[in-house]
């Protein structure tokens, strides 16, 4: 039965995780995702954690966007509070919502609402902020039905459906991550294990797949300290991705910059990146630009045998296939997918730890058969592979050990050992303030 559906069933906690995303031109967003039932009871709760994420978008000069596809009604509750929190915000920008139920969006659309859009996605949302950003001409002030922005697209269903095939892959590792800390810890439930994992997520910019994938792969703690004998560690030197006053910490930040510079040095029109996740031992998709939908799906599917990344990924070596139409090194599935999307050529560059493991995959495309970059081209591409191996060892054995550390001593309640981080203050392992008046911290969308 759905717990839901069942009158005597608790109403499921409300909680909302904030995070940021980039693209659009003037700005960025400040996703907030919404999980669990508002109801009268929790309304105005809820409405004071709101107004506190928005007053935190607008001091840090985001777009606030509610991601209302997993709460559930609430009826007149969701009104009041989007009404009392739309009155607060006059002279602001408007509160967008995407993906809200069908009973939210008619009462919304009822009650006429001041400052809230509707949109069906979030894809279709940062588009229109895009647009209006650009000052691109705008759509008249007439609409019809295939242009109602409450309508999904084809194209927008696709990509719903692979964000759901991506959460599908993640939650049993979710999963795996608060048994463990429920036995480790003897936490009374699931809940709160979550609850611990979302908090030390959003603190230090570690995105919650990486966070859980974390904990389930590394050695359990023994004492107070989970790593011992750590020391803070200097940000690396890097030869291209230090460009443009990047922030090593900044997890979306970087990756966006490797395949920005991927597509660069090897004058590619696409690609994608994909790092190694230890809990599930398989390549994840972290970023992907000019890809084709149905190649997109092919990749969150998890069917890697015949592909060059894996291969890249097992021989620890460039792998290039410069006639997909001919290649035998492609498994038929693979190249179909490739020849329908219009791939005639591709290139994966394996990203290799000092110890020689395969930590990631760097992929390019392009659309002519017999392609093949030149030497300098292949140079620089390897170039970049081994700066995102040195960036991404120091994120794991810095950002992620001090988040990892933090979920520990917060789990445990012991009190911080003296000396942890090195005692620089700007190191995230370092704050000890609350996030409560805190600008949002930039982390991932998944």
């Amino acid at each position: 039965m759905n717990p839901s559906s069942d009158p005597s069933a608790a109403p499921a906690p409300l909680v909302i995780e904030s995070s940021v995303v980039d693209g659009l031109p003037a700005e960025a967003a400040l996703l907030l995702r919404m999980s669990g039932t508002l109801d009268a009871a929790g309304a105005q709760a809820w409405s004071v954690e709101l107004r506190g994420h928005l007053e935190q978008a607008d001091r840090a000069g985001l777009r606030p966007v509610l991601d209302m596809a997993h709460v559930q009604l609430g009826g007149a509750a969701v009104l009041h509070t989007l009404s009392e929190a739309t009155r607060a915000r006059t002279g602001r920008p408007d509160l967008v919502i995407v993906r809200a139920r069908p009973g939210v969006r008619e009462a919304v659309h009822l009650a006429r609402l001041d400052g809230v859009r509707l949109y069906a996605t979030l894809d279709e949302a940062l588009r229109e902020l895009a647009r209006a950003a650009s000052r691109v001409e705008e759509l008249p002030a007439w609409r019809s039905q295939m242009a109602d922005p409450l309508r999904p697209s084809y194209e927008d269903l696709r990509k719903e459906v692979r964000a759901l095939r991506a959460r599908v892959r993640t939650a049993p590792v979710i999963g795996m991550a608060q048994g463990v800390l429920m036995v480790r810890y003897g936490l009374p439930d699931s809940g709160t294990a979550f609850r611990a994992l979302r908090e030390a997520s959003q603190r230090f910019n570690v995105p919650l797949r990486v966070l859980v994938s974390a904990v389930v792969a590394a050695r359990p703690p023994d004492g107070e300290v989970w790593f011992p004998g750590r020391r803070s560690l200097p940000v690396p030197q890097l030869r291209i991705l230090a460009r443009d006053g990047r922030d090593p910490r900044y997890r979306r930040q970087m990756i966006d910059a490797v395949l920005h510079e991927a597509l660069a040095a090897g004058r590619a029109p696409a690609g994608y990146v994909r790092f190694a996740d230890p809990a599930v031992n398989a390549l994840m998709l972290e970023t992907h630009h000019g890809c084709a939908e149905p190649f997109l799906d092919h990749l969150v599917r998890g069917r890697d045998e015949g592909t060059p990344d894996a291969l890249a990924r097992l021989r620890g070596r460039r792998v290039s296939v410069p006639d997909v139409a001919a290649d035998a090194l492609l498994s038929e599935e693979a190249r179909r997918v490739l020849l329908s999307t219009g791939t005639g050529a591709l290139q994966s560059i394996p990203v290799l730890s000092s110890a020689g493991s395969c930590t990631g995959v760097i992929t390019l495309h392009w659309p002519d058969a017999g392609h093949r970059p030149t030497a300098a081209e292949a140079e620089a591409l390897e170039l970049l592979a081994s700066d995102t191996a040195v960036w991404l060892s120091w994120y794991h054995r810095s950002v992620l050990l001090d988040a990892l550390e933090h979920l520990h001593r917060t789990v445990t309640g012991s009190a911080a050992p003296a000396g942890d981080g090195g005692g620089d203050p700007c190191r995230p392992g370092n704050r000890r303030r609350s996030d409560k008046g805190a600008p949002p911290r930039r982390t991932a969308a998944s």
